[in-house]
């Protein structure tokens, strides 16, 4: 009789159980795969096209559990099919959870296994499942999405803050929005009809920061053939942003101290000073008592700029606000790539909340736009980039294996490539088959 299309890989570190398997399903005329530990397992998944999984579950080192949870988010149209010499009810509950289809105890007979690979490979094709959407209870203050309590925090101050000029420090890492932070004190208050400008002080060289904020006046310096207004003046009666801070010069420093001090500014090459009204935000990603330590930045001007302070937390620090987030995203992206709105699986949603974001909310949009241009009808866990799905670390005594460990799992494969001809294997590895018998005693 001719093979059954499917391959199915077999996962077992004890090697007579895997044999056995393997000759059982042979029987049953299915093309097989072994693989004796997780990570040669996922070396055949990367390299072959497998159509069932059928791991044991207790397993040295790296268990079959965590083969199940890199399957079903690296691999999820797999099935998976878990063998276990050692039942539980916790154990069974864990690997239901983590994507098992069927679950069988060992010993086990021809029948039991043929029913559930049967039984597996029939379901793989799941229906659609339910979209987790959370479009209700969503808190938008103008851009600023979240209902954490962190970011009710945040919403509070702005709140505080938006009716009044007082100098704003906004500090967070990059990625986390400091800038519709910024955005959202100047159009939610009453100053909103007034001049808002962004300025990205690590986006000019340090050279000319100094001209681009306050302006310059004709001859100042070669190139300046003629006056010209600068960032502050732009903002007047406004609010002015200046993100990343910490990248001014000591001497742009200066005149800004000068500007909070006195509320008036001087342009580069004149003796006048000229009056300001302008609310002044700052933000940074970095540290500035670290850089006033290191002498690169003034203290005077740290206690000018932070006299309210708003710090906007990591998105790893409020998850619970991923789902409206994403919400957010799903529409924009679907609307614009799609023409309609796009949803998104649980499983999928549930591997975005569970990643830890260092790029914080920008990662999030990122990834969220790649995975809507990917996707048919919803985002499913394919369609999200592979740092996002679940992970396998393998311990580092792994790499550093006893000889005879390196020895015996070198013959077996040798083995299971020649199909068991001890001949053949002996004269690959170059001993006669006397020692050969030996070594597999």
């Amino acid at each position: 009789m001719p093979l059954e299309q499917e391959n199915i890989l077999i996962v077992d570190d004890d090697v007579q159980i895997l044999e056995l398997i393997q000759r059982l399903l042979q029987s049953l005329n299915y093309h097989t795969y072994k693989a004796i530990s997780v990570k040669e397992a996922i070396a055949i998944l990367q390299d072959r096209s497998i159509d069932l999984l059928i791991t044991d579950l207790q397993m040295p080192g790296v268990d079959g559990l965590q083969l199940v949870k890199y399957v079903s988010e690296h691999f999820p149209d797999i099935p998976k099919l878990a063998v276990t010499g050692f039942p539980s009810v916790d154990g069974a509950l864990k690997a239901m959870k983590s994507g098992v289809m069927d679950y069988l105890i060992k010993p086990f007979t021809k029948d039991e296994l043929k029913n559930a690979v049967q039984k597996s490979l029939a379901l793989s094709q799941k229906p659609a499942q339910k979209i987790k959407r959370s479009a209700q209870g969503n808190s938008f203050f103008s851009e600023i999405i979240g209902q954490s309590e962190s970011m009710q925090n945040v919403l509070n101050v702005i709140d505080r803050v938006k009716d009044n000029k007082a100098t704003v420090f906004i500090k967070g890492e990059s990625g986390t929005g400091k800038e519709l932070v910024a955005r959202a004190i100047h159009y939610m208050g009453k100053f909103a009809a007034a001049p808002f400008v962004a300025v990205n002080c690590g986006a000019i060289p340090e050279s000319l920061l100094e001209a681009e904020l306050f302006g310059y006046t004709k001859g100042a310096f070669t190139g300046a053939n003629d006056n010209r207004s600068g960032f502050f003046q732009a903002a007047n009666k406004g609010t002015l942003f200046l993100d990343e801070i910490g990248n001014a010069s000591m001497a742009t420093q200066l005149s800004l101290l000068r500007v909070l001090q006195e509320k008036e500014i001087m342009r580069v090459g004149s003796q006048k000073s000229e009056k300001i009204d302008v609310r002044v935000i700052a933000a940074t990603n970095v540290d500035l008592r670290e850089l006033i330590k290191n002498g690169r930045f003034r203290e005077d001007l740290y206690y000018r700029l932070t006299v309210v302070q708003i710090e906007v937390p990591p998105l790893r620090d409020r998850k619970s606000d991923i789902p409206l987030l994403v919400d957010k995203f799903l529409f924009k992206y679907g609307v614009e790539y799609k023409d309609r709105i796009v949803k998104i699986s649980d499983e999928a949603l549930a591997a975005l909340e569970r990643y830890d974001w260092p790029g914080n909310i920008r990662e999030l949009e990122n990834s969220i736009q790649r995975a809507v241009i990917m996707c048919d009808k919803q985002v499913e866990i394919g369609n999200l980039p592979k740092n996002l799905k679940y992970q396998i670390e393998f311990p580092k005594q792994d790499i550093f294996l006893p000889l005879k460990e390196v020895e015996r799992l070198h013959i077996l494969k040798v083995l299971e490539a020649t199909k068991n001809n001890k001949s053949k294997a002996a004269e690959i590895l170059q001993i006669d088959r006397k020692t050969l018998r030996d070594k597999i005693k």
